[in-house]
């Protein structure tokens, strides 16, 4: 019996000849143009454009797996937790299951008490608003944050994209010292 051997065809990755480049490259954040209220305004560390996203209201240009859901208010927040809001909502925040890295930020607020103290415009129960966040963080596994303000909102965002895209840079990084290790034997 003989066997013959074919060649495989060479793996190119010419993208990963500047990744030295990465070092002092900047991701781009994007703002969903259906955004209301942006904070673009805001970031102080990172550029960023108008987009439309598929999922979530910001995310970084080439980075697909990124996703952060705003409620710019607890008001917001609390119109979101009934009805066909709801349902919509509960849509979203299931196509973002896929990504790695998914918020939802929620601006007005910095632990329970001040969502259970909130004078809503509505007539909710503020229970169910708390309820609402803890049963998505379980159902969809997405962590919600708190945060005060629209800054701090921005500058979670930032930081959010910042280390994530070092992440990333780091992985290549990795794969490529793999590769000069086993080539040099």
């Amino acid at each position: 019996m003989t066997s013959t051997t074919t060649e495989s065809p060479a793996l190119e990755l010419k993208a990963l000849k500047s990744l030295g480049e990465l070092a002092e490259a900047l991701p781009l954040l994007l703002q969903d143009s259906r955004e209301q209220i942006g904070l673009g305004q805001y970031f102080r560390r990172l550029p960023y454009q108008i987009a439309t996203l598929s999922e979530g209201d910001y995310g970084v240009s080439g980075v697909p797996d990124f996703a952060v859901e705003l409620k710019g208010s607890l008001d917001e927040l609390a119109q979101n937790v009934i009805g066909n809001n709801r349902e919509r909502l509960e849509r979203e925040m299931n196509r973002l299951l896929p990504y790695k890295f998914r918020r939802l930020l929620v601006v007005g607020a910095t632990c329970d008490r001040d969502i259970l103290s909130f004078p809503y415009r509505s007539d909710i129960n503020p229970k169910s608003v708390l309820g609402s966040l803890y049963s998505w963080q379980a159902q969809f596994q997405l962590p919600f944050v708190l945060t005060p303000t629209r800054e701090s909102a921005a500058s979670l965002i930032e930081t959010w994209a910042i280390y994530h895209c070092r992440t990333i840079v780091q992985a290549a990084n990795h794969l490529l010292r793999a590769y000069w290790q086993a080539t040099a034997k």
